[in-house]
């Protein structure tokens, strides 16, 4: 006989096989016992499943629902764009329960409305973001497609800013909030704001860290208003760009400089939380260098330029000669022909101007301008139409103590001191009114300091000099001899 101790490796093969038969027979009888004990998953419309496809027929596609029954759902839901099937079986798919009856379970890959709402309900309680179609303008506010389920978002929920009417929003696609939900998904309310709002609040604070004032940043102007226009600097934040930065020269429209919808670079001039709120000042002349720092070529001494009164003082006037150039016309400068005490008395704001550039000063930002200098200077022919001993005509421009003042013509006033009538006892100094037409004679001519000295004229024992004023036109002269001959004649 053969003792089983001649053969150790052929019994200890035996006792594994064995003791593996044994492990999985106890291992079945666990899983039947788990079985019974769990029933298997009945499926319900709205299940959310993953099916592996097996068969590919011309009409439907069967695949596993993980129980004991299998599903169907229409070829046509898995072709692409150009009508391809780009599955196989054994592919697994994420697909919905749409419906069961009996033994048959249909399949989608389209979620059911109980999933629409299970979703919508789930991005309620977890406040996710979830995207929409505006696809009606209603009372109160917008109706939004979410997943084909209706919501209402109130007008004042629609966007951060003031909306009127909300029809520029339909058709488009936005990111929205659930604020309420209830009846099952039947009343389903949103917001958009309060999304922009956490959006713009994450922008500020990154703006703030990153733009400093001085800056030179893009912008898209969002809105315009009568005092200046609001440009997005960032994602949900604006910033204000004033009138009074817009241009240089002065800007009566906004909409002449920017339009709604334009992309501008502008300057971050200042930036400071106010009252909770995030407040930026912009600048888009600041861009680029000032005015003063490149003086067109025509702009200089001596010039004489066309220019815009832009306001009217007291002192004087400024003129816009070029955009963002001002010059100061004091009110010496306005007139030669008359006496000047206010700027508007002889131009308004607005009015276009010839004026001669005097002095130039572009590191103080200053410039003076003469208005009497751009035309015709009336002393530039003094010397000839008023030598000295000339008798001619004029008319008392005013009376002081000292004198008669006496116009000569628009632009040349001459002095008669009372001093010179002292030795005229028949020359009725204290008679003469202002604007009475007098007679005098030249008697001291100064055209560096444009002043003329009269004297009183003809013979001190004659008073015919008084009718020359109907005779003697203003601005005629002659030699004394010749008036003398001429009262002479006439007698």
């Amino acid at each position: 006989m053969t003792n089983s101790t001649d053969n150790p490796g052929d019994s200890d093969d035996f006792m594994d096989d064995d003791s593996e038969k044994k492990k999985a027979d106890s291992e079945f009888a666990q899983m039947l016992n788990e079985s019974f004990k769990n029933p298997q998953k009945k499926l319900s419309v709205g299940d959310k499943i993953r099916g592996e496809i097996l068969v590919l027929g011309k009409e439907e596609v069967f695949v596993s629902t993980g129980t004991t029954t299998d599903a169907s759902l229409p070829r046509r839901e898995l072709l692409d764009a150009e009508g391809n099937l780009k599955h196989k079986v054994g592919d697994v798919l994420d697909l919905f329960v749409t419906q069961v009856k009996r033994s048959e379970v249909k399949v989608s890959t389209q979620p059911t409305s109980k999933n629409v709402a299970d979703d919508l309900e789930d991005a309620f309680d977890m406040m996710i973001p979830i995207e929409g179609r505006v696809v009606e303008v209603c009372k109160g506010g917008v109706r939004v497609s979410i997943r084909g389920k209706i919501a209402f978002c109130p007008i004042s929920q629609l966007d951060v800013s003031r909306v009127e009417t909300g029809e520029e929003y339909v058709g488009k696609k936005f990111e929205f909030i659930i604020t309420q939900f209830s009846e099952g998904g039947r009343n389903v309310v949103v917001s958009r704001k309060k999304i922009l709002q956490e959006q713009k609040g994450q922008s500020e604070v990154a703006f703030t860290e990153d733009k400093k004032e001085g800056t030179i940043v893009s912008g898209k102007v969002k809105k315009i208003e009568p005092f200046g226009a609001f440009v997005e600097v960032m994602p949900g934040v604006e910033g204000l760009l004033h009138v009074s930065e817009m241009a240089w020269s002065r800007v009566e429209n906004p909409n002449d400089i920017v339009t709604v919808g334009q992309d501008i670079v502008v300057k971050v001039l200042k930036s400071e939380n106010k009252d909770g709120r995030l407040r930026i000042s912009l600048s888009l002349k600041q861009v680029g260098p000032t005015p003063w720092e490149t003086l067109p070529p025509h702009i200089q001494i001596g010039s004489v330029v066309e220019g815009k009164v832009t306001r009217c003082m007291k002192f004087g006037a400024f003129v816009e000669i070029a955009p963002g150039l001002e010059g100061l016309i004091p009110l010496s400068e306005m007139s030669y022909t008359q006496r000047v005490v206010r700027s508007d008395e002889i131009i308004k704001e607005g009015e276009k101007i010839t004026v001669k550039i005097k002095d130039i000063q572009p590191e103080a930002k200053r410039m003076s301008l003469s208005l009497r200098d751009a035309g015709e200077d009336p002393w530039a022919l003094a010397a000839q139409k008023y030598p000295v001993g000339a008798i001619v005509t004029g008319k008392v421009e005013r009376r002081e103590a000292y004198g008669l003042f006496v116009q000569l013509e628009q632009g040349v006033t001459a002095l008669l001191p009372k001093s010179k009538t002292h030795e005229h006892p028949d020359f009725a100094f204290d008679k003469f009114k202002v604007n009475d037409s007098i007679t005098v004679q030249i008697g001291e001519l100064k055209l560096d300091e444009r002043r003329i000295s009269l004297d009183v004229p003809g013979d001190p024992n004659r008073d015919d000099w008084k009718g020359y004023a109907a005779q003697v036109t203003t601005g005629s002269f002659g030699t004394m001899a010749a008036q003398l001959q001429k009262a002479l004649k006439k007698k």
